[in-house]
């Protein structure tokens, strides 16, 4: 079972902890946040600020950061892009489910995104954009949403072992205890959809021009994936959503699944 357990409840199981505490602080760099502080690392990763300091000098040195030193902050350096392009470059579905992607996107004229967990969040790993789409938002690969209030995310907790999921819910209520009832109970209400029907909705709800529906896809040997079709509200009507584009969005995860596993 996948965990999120942070490098010092997880040391007594062997984990070397520094490497743990590097890995966490490059996880802290996003797309949105490219130069961050020793400050700005130390409150998102809850290290101490000592600890921050002597990493970050360890990972310029080897070429996983790069430092500002007159703005006193660091960003990505190509070594550590080098370690996520390694990753998803020979991804096998994500080469196959690239083509089917772009298909179908043609196909409705929308987005659609493969997308996996990192921690408490999703990240978007394929993308591709119709070029008859309406739509002009900013979804790229990279890009982060909030497992709790997204269909990408309602779709991935539906594909998850059961105790797999409420431990995610319960990590996510400890950190957003103020919007839990809200977030549990549309969490609750995708998770429903994914059983009665195999995916999930959230029409004009974000925006009242946008429409999203995901499907969870599980490959043997992958990472729970999901795949999620982005349109124009007013031609993804939830009688078309219904009817058309969430069946086809999960023949579309489970041909993937057979082509893969071919």
């Amino acid at each position: 079972m996948l965990t999120t357990s942070s490098p010092k409840s997880s040391s007594s199981r062997g984990v070397v902890v520094p490497f743990a505490r590097a890995l966490e602080l490059l996880a802290a760099f996003t797309p949105d946040k490219k130069w961050l502080g020793n400050s700005d690392l130390a409150m998102r990763t809850k290290l101490p600020a000592s600890t921050v300091t002597r990493i970050v000098q360890t990972l310029v040195t080897l070429g996983y950061l790069r430092h500002d030193a007159k703005n006193r902050k660091y960003r990505l350096a190509p070594s550590a892009l080098t370690l996520g392009y390694g990753a998803t470059a020979n991804s096998e579905v994500q080469q196959v489910a690239y083509v089917c992607m772009q298909s179908f996107a043609e196909r409705h004229k929308v987005h659609v995104s493969l997308s996996s967990r990192e921690r408490l969040d999703m990240i978007v790993l394929e993308n591709y954009r119709s070029v008859e789409s309406t739509l002009t938002f900013n979804l790229h690969v990279g890009v982060r949403l909030s497992i709790a209030s997204s269909p990408v995310g309602w779709a991935l907790l539906a594909g998850l072992p059961e105790l797999e999921r409420y431990y995610l819910l319960e990590n996510i209520e400890r950190r957003m205890p103020l919007d839990w009832p809200r977030l549990r109970r549309r969490a609750l209400e995708g998770l429903a959809q994914v059983s009665q029907m195999g995916f999930c909705t959230s029409l004009g709800e974000w925006d009242s021009e946008i429409g999203i529906v995901a499907a969870p896809m599980l490959v043997k040997d992958y990472a729970p994936l999901v795949l999620t079709c982005i349109g124009s509200s007013q031609t993804m009507t939830r009688s078309r959503v219904e009817r058309e584009i969430g069946p086809q969005l999960v023949a579309m995860a489970a041909s993937i699944r057979q082509k893969v596993s071919q």
